[in-house]
């Protein structure tokens, strides 16, 4: 997960109703991240491991909501999710990767969750994806 770029975020919105950031940045680009997506694809070291094939699956985060948004230099941002992961330092570059990528990624992590014997669970509901018809 990496695409270089030198463009960086001109506008980062929290809908917390919705549980979505919204970034947009300075190539007309504009993304809306859900947070479940940023928790599940933290590039903390809790999450993506030391090393390749050391990341950690995270399941039951279909309800995770980002309580504050910590600025980081002028480079990155600090995002604390109301379960109280806030170790991740999500740079220009991976927001915009998780933009660029977000469906390929998000398939790729239910794929993982159901390869681990999870079933990923429609927000609000209580179902799984399968029953809701996903």
């Amino acid at each position: 997960m990496s695409t270089e770029t030198k463009t960086h975020p001109t506008e980062l919105n929290l809908h917390q109703k919705s549980r979505v950031l919204e970034v947009a940045f300075t190539d007309g680009s504009r993304f809306e991240l859900p947070c479940e997506y940023l928790r599940v694809y933290s590039p903390s070291a809790e999450v993506r491991g030391h090393g390749p094939g050391t990341g950690t699956l995270q399941v039951g985060k279909e309800d995770v909501n980002i309580t504050r948004i910590e600025p980081v230099g002028s480079y990155a941002v600090c995002l604390h999710f109301d379960d109280g992961h806030d170790t991740g330092i999500y740079a220009w570059d991976t927001l915009y990767d998780l933009g660029i990528h977000r469906e390929e990624y998000w398939r790729e992590y239910l794929r993982h969750l159901e390869e681990a014997g999870h079933r990923h669970r429609e927000i609000g509901t209580g179902r799984t994806d399968d029953e809701a018809g996903a």
